[in-house]
């Protein structure tokens, strides 16, 4: 059964109740596989997962290419998101951010092309530039929504005052946030504002990237070139502290029917009909597991021992290193 279509803020936008994050089909989690990426994307669409995210620093710029390709021919059942911000060098750690209204015009285009059609769905900024105040980004994205280049903003890792500020001048439908059992820090201030200003919110990494899957027993277990393998979560006693989460986690699933990750994505789905996870995967098989989450339906005993298993702030370490010198907040702001 496909979960009915979700609304992200109140100006119109309707995606499926839950996306696909196609970053780890170009980079980031191993080495890729272009043509099982590419089925991985058809197959999403004919399962009714249509809304698909991707960004420009994927890759960089591949994973866009790869996604138009993918939707090459199917373009109107996609709902399609990415997302303008992070300036990557030539050095993998050369990384700044960029909010400067001609940077957004140039960003946007450059998106398009790469992606092959005349207009993006919803486009994020994918962190706040500190250089530039967000009424100007903001008021530069609207721009590109009054010339049809886009449809909906959105914010990706934005402070409830940054929310405020942005929606002061355009509507913003969507905030992009990490949010899953082992990332609940949006709960205490984000989440409450973006309700009160009509935002929806989608979830990213809502599987604690991969971790709540069961699958991960050893930081041996990720290939060269996986970013994971430099994230204090999966790293030293973190790991085993966490892995001692999950194992609570998978004695739940057996017991409903489902596997841990099942089970960890219909909690974020349990959140409200405001929130759309889009666990990232690049295979067939785990797009297929994630879909059928969507048949798993809690209820307050269910969600009771979910929280008791695994309560707020229990997993050890940070979400990310100090990420202060590339110019990203740390936490995001």
């Amino acid at each position: 059964m496909t979960p009915s279509p979700r609304s992200l803020g109140s100006g119109g936008l309707v995606v499926s109740a839950q996306g696909l994050g196609c970053m780890g089909m170009s980079e980031f989690y191993g080495p890729g596989d272009e043509a099982e990426s590419t089925a991985t994307i058809r197959r999403a669409l004919d399962l009714g997962v249509t809304f698909l995210d991707t960004a420009d620093m994927y890759g960089p710029h591949r994973n866009e290419e790869l996604v138009g390709r993918a939707i090459a021919g199917r373009r109107h059942e996609v709902v399609l998101a990415t997302k303008f911000g992070i300036v990557r060098g030539a050095d993998p750690a050369d990384r700044s951010v960029r909010g400067d209204p001609a940077y957004v015009r140039r960003a946007c285009e450059a998106s398009l092309a790469r992606l092959g059609v005349d207009h993006i769905d919803l486009y994020y900024q994918h962190r706040s530039d500190p250089a530039v105040p967000i009424e100007e980004t903001v008021g530069a994205m609207a721009g590109l929504v009054a010339e049809g280049k886009v449809r909906f903003l959105g914010l990706s890792e934005a402070s409830p005052d940054t929310l405020r500020r942005a929606t002061a001048v355009h509507p913003i439908s969507a905030l992009q946030s990490e949010w899953s059992l082992w990332s609940r820090d949006i709960e205490a201030a984000v989440v409450p504002t973006a309700r009160a200003l009509g935002i929806g919110i989608v979830a990213y990494s809502p599987l604690g990237r991969g971790f709540l899957t069961g699958r991960l027993t050893s930081p041996d277990d990720f290939p060269e070139g996986d970013f994971r393998r430099f994230l204090p979560r999966f790293t030293g006693e973190n790991f085993a502290r966490n892995l001692a989460l999950v194992a609570s986690v998978r004695g739940l699933a057996e017991a409903k029917g489902c596997t841990p990750g099942q089970l960890a994505l219909a909690w974020v789905l349990a959140r409200g009909d405001d929130v759309v996870p889009i666990p990232g995967t690049k295979r067939r098989t785990y797009l297929e597991e994630n879909a059928a989450a969507g048949d798993v339906v809690l209820d307050a005993g269910d969600l009771a021992a979910l929280e008791a298993a695994f309560p707020a702030d229990a997993a050890a370490g940070d979400r990310y290193p100090d990420m202060r010198p590339l110019g990203v907040a740390t936490p995001p702001a």
